[in-house]
């Protein structure tokens, strides 16, 4: 995890440095992740994960990122690939939760996320982790949203 952790700083140094010293060419907001996640690296995500990690690894078929806002605020924006069940339908919904990939809770605001994260650790899932400062952390870091 430290390994990890260690090169994925690095990396987002080297990108923030190539960006940072890009002279005059205009700013661009990338909705792409600026690294890619190798299939064959296992992931060791931490209990809580920001959001250039998420969007680093979302795209891994090992990975889901569950959206457990009210379908009224999935649409006015989530998460592109994001699977939705509102928090209240979670506890009804367990079977519909995969146990062999790494699953990334999200919400507004990392809150609601928070609660369901505890909640399926209390049912026996070990592959659950909460997305820190939920879409509105997404949106702020420039990364794409559908609606």
């Amino acid at each position: 995890m430290k390994r990890f952790v260690l090169i994925l700083v690095l990396a987002l140094m080297m990108v923030g440095t190539a960006v940072a010293c890009g002279g005059s060419q205009p700013a661009t907001t990338d909705t792409q992740p600026a690294l890619s996640a190798e299939l064959s690296e296992v992931l060791d995500l931490a209990d809580t994960v920001n959001v250039q990690t998420v969007a680093t690894i979302k795209e891994r078929e090992d990975v889901i990122v569950l959206d457990v806002r009210e379908q009224w605020e999935y649409d006015e924006g989530h998460i592109p690939g994001v699977t939705l069940i509102p928090m209240a339908e979670v506890a009804n919904r367990l079977s519909e939760i995969p146990t062999d990939k790494e699953v990334i809770v999200t919400c507004r605001s990392g809150n609601r996320s928070g609660q369901v994260t505890d909640f399926l650790r209390q049912q026996g899932f070990d592959n659950v982790h909460n997305m820190e400062g939920g879409i509105i952390a997404w949106e702020a870091a420039g990364y794409a949203v559908e609606q």
